[in-house]
């Protein structure tokens, strides 16, 4: 995998294919350019720390409404099913607004551990 943030993303992008079908639609990602996929579920009133990674990208898939994401100097909170790509070294965390636990599909793009964590703020006292 290239270490080009901008190209991590992009390399990406051009992997994921649409395949229209009469019943609906499936969309495929890139599998091999994946280092881990995981489902994360925030609880109500809680908060990711504010973190970023050295040598991953992010691909995530909102799965519920409630949740408010922070992307760089963006806040919003987006759409069921709404992608996002989440640059290496970008700024980053999700809290759950909602009254259910809210969940995202997280695909990392780039070679990484789970331990490529830079905490810029957290509310659990983690460095």
């Amino acid at each position: 995998m290239t270490s080009n943030k901008k190209s991590d993303i992009e390399n990406f992008k051009k992997g994921i294919k649409e395949d229209i079908r009469p019943w609906g639609k499936f969309r495929s990602f890139p599998y091999k350019q994946a280092r881990g996929i995981k489902i994360i579920t925030v609880k109500p009133g809680e908060t990711l720390s504010l973190q970023y990674h050295l040598h991953r990208s992010e691909f995530w898939v909102v799965l519920d409404k409630g949740l408010e994401v922070t992307e760089g100097k963006r806040v919003w909170q987006p759409e069921e099913g709404e992608e996002i790509f989440i640059p290496r070294k970008s700024p980053h965390r999700l809290r759950c607004l909602g009254s259910k636990p809210a969940r995202v599909m997280e695909i990392w793009i780039g070679n990484s551990e789970e331990s490529d964590i830079v905490r810029l703020e957290d509310e659990y006292g983690r460095e």
